[in-house]
């Protein structure tokens, strides 16, 4: 079963950016989105943002303004471009795959298969 692969994390100081990308197995019938989500040292795992192969976004508190999410569907993969980076934006940051098989013409079972993340260290 393949995963996603992110790369692009680094170290940066505050007020600079990064872009993340995310390479996944590519869109079918029973792909229901790719996610972005971080997880800080001592804390939850926080959602990030999402998109869908109809282009479709959604973005947390923490990334609206600051974060876009994109894709390019021809290498199957999801990029994050971060801007004004903050030292709070340290994290490791992990790219979700949402899929599942075809039944019937459903979608069911669906699963969620994550990378093994990629980290963003942010210096004030």
């Amino acid at each position: 079963t393949q995963v996603p692969v992110e790369s692009g994390g680094g170290s940066v100081q505050a007020g600079g950016s990064l872009r993340l990308s995310c390479v996944f197995s590519g869109y079918t019938l029973c792909t229901w989105d790719i996610s972005w989500y971080r997880q800080a040292p001592g804390k939850e795992r926080e959602f990030v943002s999402s998109i869908n192969k109809n282009d479709l976004t959604i973005y947390g508190d923490a990334a609206k303004g600051r974060f876009t999410i994109s894709q390019d569907n021809g290498k199957k993969t999801v990029y994050l471009q971060m801007n004004n980076l903050k030292p709070e934006d340290t994290a490791m940051y992990y790219c979700e795959e949402a899929r599942g098989s075809q039944l019937l013409g459903a979608c069911v079972n669906r699963q969620d298969y994550w990378g093994k993340g990629t980290l963003v260290t942010v210096s004030s």
